[in-house]
C-alpha cells in the first residue's frame, strides 16, 4: 500500500495540472471569441460570393477563362492542408490527418500523381514521415494572416495550374459547425466548377444585375474568389481548433478533479488505518504491562 506521503505527493501534482489545465482554457476561451468574431463577420461576405459567383457560372461559357476549364486527363493534384501549430486539442489533428490520409489514398487509386502545401507544424510532422511530397509548409501563421500573403498564396496557385504543373487544386481544413462539433472538409478550389443542376434550380428564383458584363466580371472575381475561399478557410480551422482545446482542457480539469477526490479517499482510508495500528499498538501494550 502507498504511503501517506506519496499519495500527497500525488494529490499535490494533480492539483498543479489542474491549474495548468484551468489556464489554458481560459487562454483558448480568449482566443476563440475574438477569432469567432472575425470568422462570423467574414463568413455571410464568403457565402454571398460564392453564390454570386456559382450564379455567374452557371449564365456564362466556361470557355471564358481557363481557371473555369476542367483538364480532359488529370494527373497531379495538389492539397492545400490545413492542422494546428500546437496539441493538446483532442482529437482536432488526428481527425483532420486521417481525412487527408483517405483522400490522398483515393487519389493514388486513380492514378494521380498528388502534392501537399501544408499549413499548420502538426501536418507538416506527420507527412514529413510520409513518401509524399510537399511544395510548401507555412508554421504560425493564424492570427497573423492577412489577404496580402494569401492574394500571393492564389497567385502561386493559378500560375501553377494555368502552367499545368498541377491539374486540380483542392483545400482540406476543419469547418466550425458548432462548440462541440468540428468537421474535416474538402473543397475543390481548381478548376472553379460551375454549379450542379439541383444548386442552378434552387437559384433560379434568384436575380442580379451584373455592372459592367457578366464575363468582364466573372474573369475579375476568379482570384479574389479562391483567395476569400481560403481565408474563410484559415478562420473556421483557428476557430475549431480554440474550440477543440478549450474542450480538451474542461474534460482534462474534470478528470483532475475526479482524481483529487479518489486520491483524497484513498489518503483518508489510508490515515485510518495508520491511526487504527497506533491504537492497536498502544492497547496491545497496555495488556501486556497489565499482565506483567
Amino acid at each position: 500500500m502507498a504511503t501517506l506521503r506519496d499519495i500527497l505527493r500525488k494529490i499535490n501534482a494533480v492539483k498543479r495540472t489542474r491549474q495548468i489545465t484551468r489556464a489554458m482554457n481560459m487562454v483558448a476561451a480568449a482566443k476563440l471569441r475574438n477569432t469567432q468574431g472575425k470568422m462570423e463577420s467574414f463568413e455571410p461576405y464568403a457565402r454571398k460570393f460564392s453564390d454570386v459567383l456559382a450564379h455567374l457560372a452557371s449564365t456564362l461559357d466556361p470557355e471564358i477563362h481557363p481557371l473555369l476549364i476542367s483538364r480532359e486527363e488529370v494527373r497531379r493534384v495538389e492539397l492545400l492542408f490545413f492542422t494546428a501549430d500546437r496539441g493538446l486539442c483532442g482529437s482536432f489533428n488526428t481527425n483532420s490527418i486521417n481525412r487527408a490520409e483517405e483522400w490522398i489514398k483515393e487519389q493514388e487509386q486513380n492514378g494521380r500523381k498528388v502534392t501537399l502545401f501544408c499549413i499548420g507544424k502538426k501536418g507538416i510532422d506527420y507527412f514529413k514521415k510520409k513518401n509524399i511530397d510537399m511544395t510548401a509548409s507555412y508554421t504560425q501563421l493564424y492570427g497573423k494572416t492577412d489577404m496580402a500573403f494569401i492574394n500571393r498564396m492564389t497567385g502561386d496557385f493559378i500560375n501553377r495550374f494555368l502552367r499545368e504543373d498541377i491539374d486540380e487544386l483542392y483545400m482540406l481544413y476543419t469547418r466550425f459547425v458548432s462548440m462541440l462539433r468540428y468537421e474535416p472538409t474538402v473543397v475543390k478550389l481548381l478548376p472553379i466548377t460551375p454549379p450542379s443542376e439541383l444548386e442552378q434550380a434552387l437559384m433560379k428564383g434568384i436575380e442580379y444585375i451584373y455592372e459592367p458584363d457578366s464575363a468582364s466580371l466573372m474573369i475579375e472575381l476568379l482570384p479574389k474568389y479562391i483567395s476569400v475561399q481560403i481565408y474563410n478557410a484559415f478562420l473556421q480551422n483557428e476557430v475549431s481548433e480554440h474550440a477543440a482545446r478549450m474542450t480538451a482542457m474542461d474534460n482534462a480539469t474534470k478528470n483532475c478533479e475526479d482524481m483529487i477526490e479518489n486520491l483524497t479517499l484513498l489518503y483518508n482510508k489510508a490515515r485510518q488505518a495508520s491511526i487504527t495500528l497506533e491504537l492497536l499498538d498502544i492497547v496491545g501494550g497496555a495488556e501486556a504491562i497489565k499482565k506483567a
